[in-house]
């Protein structure tokens, strides 16, 4: 999805007597790569630790004017460039058409559903629905299951190599998913099409996975499979990597590809990888891509209260419900600080607008513009962000109460409380600060109540004392904490698998047109494809690959469309779909990425 949308001819920038409504269009202009955000003021006495900066320099453009978001000239494949014409030509043809529809629509009708907390594989039986996606695989891709090798990990991790002719250059690795969002049994009936139906209407093929990540999954073994048919042989390894539990954290399929890539090809091995993430759509006017270039961090916090039970007809002052209820008010009363700055990447991607939407309204351009060297500026950017809580998002820290729990009768007294407050870390903060902030914040109710205090392993507390119960602080689940990931490099000598992402990305938009792709770098056309570092608002399997590559991009070329129409739609809810032209525009631009990749001198 884009970052922003909006409908056409609507102004978006508020004026005195409309800021409230312009803020609610600026909320709908909100994609996947802005994310849920609480907007408030930090905790009394909290400090922020900070990652390294990432200093924000625009490029010098020719005529000597800052050059806000530079766009790499769209690149197509030279040395093979014969067998991408006729790559293209086939894909182009109606026959392709239907063989694309019958491979998504044939892996959709598998219900891969994944669920939180699953058994280990061979304990829990839930499992055993992957068995027959995998044969599917094996007989609707003939060539890449006998021309690549394969190993499956943890039973149902599928790690392909194709391998190339030159093993000094550093492997690419294409990465997916092969499991699903579970349906909800009640929810069947809402379907316009069976959700495992894999229905195709004439313009889009229907059903759980259609577009999250069977598209993506199916997407780049048609793209291989193509090539392998045309009779490609590949100068740099390839590696394809499909985990089965991404929608359950990636603990038995990514974890394991991992350390199985980690042990085969070493730290640091491979080019890049592209996983899901990023797609393009329609913001402000343009049409812009937002591959992702970082996630943010990820923390539980559990916190529990526990006092006496008894009778309910004796109640304490405070039951331990009701304790619990005081310090979670407290810690939704003290949110994270909101505040851009120039090493956020939502700063980058609003340069990208600044310097190439059509519609942006001229006062938010001009604080885009401005904030660069103005305090002024940067304030009034800041008051537009903190005024939407989902824009605002992919700056901050965020917490949102999800679980609680507590009280096993009406009349006895709750011994134990509880409830689970998840966290998205910003990209310039750590799980530490969370942690402290929290631990913090609610300190002084334990004095208070009079609890034992106990915050993550550390008792504040005088133990020699005696108390009515315990307040504790501590990571959910066992271990529910993720360091925001490493950000990619954008620019610089280092930035060259971006670049080449880039440059792709423009081609493979503008080939699916027939717009051409003689367009020189910093050049853009009205009909033109615009590329804007992102960041994804959740954690995907790549999380587990910070140690293969520095260059990890989250993109899959999913056309989003525009407001009024979109191309996707239903993702981990009802009526899940995607056009089949958009599906056909991701098989293109895999089949691109590979051949560019294996031309490339710059990764």
């Amino acid at each position: 999805m884009p970052i922003l949308e909006g409908k056409k001819n609507e102004p978006l920038f508020p004026t005195r007597s409309s800021k409230t409504s312009w803020f609610r269009k600026l909320a709908a202009l909100v994609g996947l790569t802005i994310v849920l955000c609480l907007v408030g003021k930090q905790a009394p006495g909290a400090t922020i630790l900070q990652q390294p900066t990432l200093e924000y320099l625009p490029n010098i453009f020719q005529n000597g004017q800052l050059d806000l978001c530079h766009q790499e000239k769209p690149l197509v494949p030279q040395r093979n460039s014969e067998l991408w014409s006729n790559l293209s030509k086939t894909f182009g043809t109606e026959d392709f058409k239907d063989r694309a529809i019958g491979w998504l629509a044939g892996a959709v009708k598998y219900p891969t559903e994944s669920y939180d907390n699953m058994d280990p594989v061979g304990v829990d039986p839930r499992w055993d629905t992957f068995g027959p996606l995998q044969e599917y695989l094996i007989s609707a891709f003939p060539l890449v299951n006998t021309k690549l090798s394969l190993a499956k990990i943890n039973t149902y991790g599928l790690l392909y190599e194709w391998t190339g002719s030159d093993t000094s250059l550093k492997p690419i690795v294409l990465a997916a998913h092969q499991d699903v969002v579970p349906v909800l049994p009640e929810t069947v009936k809402e379907w316009t099409h069976p959700p495992y139906s894999g229905y195709f209407d004439g313009t889009r093929i229907w059903g759980r996975g259609a577009s999250d990540d069977k598209s993506g999954l199916i997407g780049i073994l048609s793209a291989v499979e193509s090539m392998l048919e045309k009779g490609f042989e590949p100068t740099r390894t390839v590696v394809l990597a499909f985990g089965f539990d991404e929608e359950a954290h990636g603990h038995y399929g990514a974890a394991e590809l991992a350390k199985a890539m980690l042990d085969v090809y070493g730290g640091n091995a491979f080019a890049f990888i592209i996983d899901e993430g990023g797609g393009f759509g329609e913001v402000y006017g343009s049409t812009i891509a937002t591959p992702s270039i970082a996630e943010k961090g990820y923390m539980d916090l559990l916190v529990e209260v526990a006092s006496p039970g008894g009778h309910s007809s004796v109640p304490p002052k405070h039951t331990s419900i009701g304790m619990l209820a005081r310090v979670l008010v407290e810690l939704e009363d003290h949110p994270y600080p909101v505040q851009i700055t120039k090493d956020h990447i939502l700063y980058r991607t609003l340069q990208c607008f600044a310097a190439h939407s059509k519609d942006l309204p001229k006062d938010f351009r001009k604080a885009i513009k401005r904030s660069a060297s103005s305090k002024k500026a940067m304030k009034a950017l800041n008051d537009i962000i903190s005024q939407e809580p989902r824009f605002a998002a992919s700056v901050g820290t965020t917490q949102a109460l999800d679980l609680i729990n507590g009280g096993v009768k009406t009349n006895a007294l709750p011994e134990r409380a509880s409830a689970v407050i998840n966290h998205r870390i910003s990209t310039l903060e750590h799980v530490s600060n969370v942690k402290e902030h929290s631990t913090k914040t609610v300190k002084h109710l334990a004095d208070k109540f009079n609890l034992t205090f106990n915050a993550f392993g550390i008792t504040l507390t005088d133990p020699s004392v005696p108390k009515y119960g315990d307040l504790s602080l501590s990571v959910a689940f066992g271990k529910s904490d993720l360091e925001p990931a490493p950000i990619t490099p954008t620019e610089g000598s280092n930035a060259g698998p971006y670049k080449l992402l880039s440059s792709t990305i423009r081609a493979a938009y503008r080939e699916h047109r027939g717009l051409g792709t003689e367009v020189e770098a910093g050049v853009e056309e009205d009909d033109d494809i615009v590329v804007a570092p992102g960041m994804s608002t959740g954690n995907t399997d790549t999380k587990y690959y910070w140690d293969l590559t520095e260059h990890i991009l989250r993109y899959n070329h999913r056309n989003a469309g525009t407001p009024e129409a979109p191309s996707t739609g239903g993702v981990h809810t009802v009526n899940e779909y995607i056009e089949v032209d958009s599906f056909l525009e991701m098989i293109k631009f895999f089949s691109m990425l590979i051949l560019n990749a294996d031309e490339s001198t710059t990764i």
